[in-house]
């Protein structure tokens, strides 16, 4: 089994691409999904890998108006490991019989003054939330299966309260660009995962004029 630090965290330098698959599962059907992707993933006689992580997202505005997004994320479960800085570019547009959608990332680990550093810089706080679950891989394949909590009091994630009564449940994959053929690979695995939940791309587009 991989390390922690190494299985939770990527230490890419250079931009890559995210494939992402989204959906959502309710909190009294979860515990069956995470017995089919315990079945499905590997490593099928270990526990699946858990997480309990802090992420806080700063904005600032650019020359054109148009805003930059960095998410800041520790790990609650575990304090001793570098935070993890993480920019996300724009979906794509792109194909629109693509399974997944793709969009450029950046991963980098920091020291734990990150923050302060934002602040500096003149970034700003936008919102800011607890994510607590479990976490499969399938090859390069990573599942997350996580409950979305909002904090109760800014800047403490011990006080936290779920926002629904259901699971976030995403399979991604980041890989250098041309890859295309991993939506292919994604698509066929989430059909294992019906009729339980329903991956799909989620256009972004259509939440700001929500």
């Amino acid at each position: 089994m991989e390390p922690i630090a190494t299985s939770r965290r990527n230490f890419n330098f250079a931009p890559q691409q995210e494939f992402l698959m989204q959906g959502s599962i309710m909190d009294t059907s979860c515990e069956v999904l995470l017995h089919r992707l315990r079945g499905l993933c590997d490593n099928a006689d270990e526990n699946p890998e858990a997480f309990h992580d802090y992420e806080m997202v700063f904005q600032i505005r650019g020359p054109t108006g148009t805003p930059l997004v960095l998410r800041a994320r520790q790990a609650l479960d575990h304090p001793e490991m570098p935070w993890h800085l993480r920019y996300i570019g724009q979906p794509e547009i792109g194909d629109k019989n693509r399974a997944t959608m793709i969009r450029s990332c950046i991963d980098v680990d920091t020291s734990n003054n990150v923050v302060q550093f934002l602040n500096e810089l003149g970034f700003r706080l936008d919102y800011e939330f607890v994510l607590k679950g479990f976490m499969f891989r399938k090859g390069r394949m990573k599942v997350t299966v996580a409950k979305v909590c909002r904090l109760l009091q800014q800047n403490n994630p011990d006080s936290i309260e779920p926002v629904s009564q259901s699971y976030l449940v995403e399979l991604s994959v980041v890989a250098p660009t041309g890859q295309e053929a991993l939506a292919d690979e994604m698509k066929a695995f989430s059909e294992q995962l019906k009729p339980l939940v329903q991956l799909d791309k989620f256009d972004h587009r259509r939440l700001q004029h929500v």
